[in-house]
């Protein structure tokens, strides 16, 4: 098992909040901010959509880097010992594959991201196209960085968005999103976030830790006339309860990263039923995505924060979940996280 990770900073820009106390408290009240895009379904219907409400009306790979930016500097000026230069950035991005993506050059954002800021970060700092496992893969290489000599720190932010014209219509052909004549689809949307991570120092402060990380890969994805099992996603399960030491009878609730299709949700029922040997009267599945839409590589950093904040204020369902999260090419990543409350 690898040394576990602490989140001690977290930063938000989406549709219901510009910063991390803003977003949480809108996705605890279940509140949403889906409204009319600019854009036309194939019936000549308004898609429904959450935007950011940012100073000015960027929009493509500008308004990425302006969101992660924001995000970013949240993040740090709520931590108050973090030094940029001595800090690696793992800024995820949407992946490669998706159509109308509107970054040509991995590298461009995370370059214009630390300009915006005015910051320099470490020469370590990188970009990771995954998609929603952007953010396992970020804590992955976040753990072998911690134990560099000089690195206290790792910041993984993502940014991504979906309101893009040429995205949009792909989605609609493969009938993926919620229209007037589609049910069974998601709500567009975009957003960053951000976490500091380090390794455990203090154990007399409450924290919120990253104790296991699993990935796998589904053959019967999304896109695939495979019969669905969830063999990736249970994999993945497996993996990081394996990586945290434990078994599934620990967890007590999990959030995930579905976004309203029947698939994610079957494919999520059916992985952990397979691994699930405990009689439990209750176990919650949150999916802030009702809430912020269908925001790509940011909703795994959004997770994130949505936990410290439930676990700082109390409404927490217990002490350890379960996270998980899938691209629509069939590559699962799956995190165990506890809430320590010092001592």
């Amino acid at each position: 098992m690898a040394a576990p990770l602490v989140v001690t900073a977290t930063g938000m820009v989406t549709g219901v909040g510009l910063t991390a106390p803003a977003t949480c408290a809108a996705i605890r009240s279940a509140i949403d901010n889906f409204q009319r895009t600019r854009f036309m379904d194939q019936s000549g219907e308004w898609l429904m959509g959450s935007q950011v409400p940012l100073a000015k009306p960027w929009r493509g790979e500008t308004k990425l880097v302006k969101m992660a930016a924001q995000a970013i500097r949240e993040c740090v000026d709520g931590h108050g010992d973090l030094v940029s230069t001595a800090t690696p950035l793992l800024l995820c991005l949407p992946e490669a594959e998706r159509i109308g993506r509107s970054v040509t050059d991995d590298d461009e954002p995370l370059r214009q991201v630390q300009e915006d800021l005015g910051q320099r970060f470490h020469e370590r700092s990188q970009a990771i196209a995954r998609g929603h496992v952007s953010l396992a893969v970020a804590v992955q290489k976040a753990r072998r960085l911690l134990t560099e000599p000089g690195v206290r720190h790792v910041i993984v932010a993502a940014t991504d968005s979906l309101l893009a014209a040429t995205t949009l219509a792909d989605y609609e052909e493969k009938q993926r999103l919620l229209t007037t004549t589609n049910s069974d689809g998601f709500i567009p949307g975009e957003a960053a976030a951000a976490v500091v991570l380090e390794l455990m120092q203090d154990p007399s402060e409450p924290r919120l830790v990253c104790q296991g990380l699993g990935f796998g890969v589904e053959k019967a994805h999304i896109d695939s006339e495979e019969p669905l099992r969830a063999d990736g996603l249970t994999e993945a399960i497996k993996a990081a309860l394996g990586d945290a030491g434990c078994d599934e009878s620990v967890l007590q609730f999990k959030i995930i990263d579905v976004s309203g299709t029947q698939y994610h949700f079957k494919e999520a029922s059916l992985a952990f039923s397979r691994l699930d040997r405990t009689k439990r009267t209750e176990f919650d599945v949150w999916h802030p995505a009702d809430c912020v839409g269908e925001v790509g590589a940011a909703i795994g950093p959004i997770m994130i924060g949505v936990l410290k904040a439930a676990f700082e204020k109390g409404y927490a369902k217990g002490s350890r979940v379960l996270m998980h999260m899938g691209n629509d090419d069939g590559k699962r990543a799956a995190l165990v996280f506890a809430w320590q409350a010092g001592h």
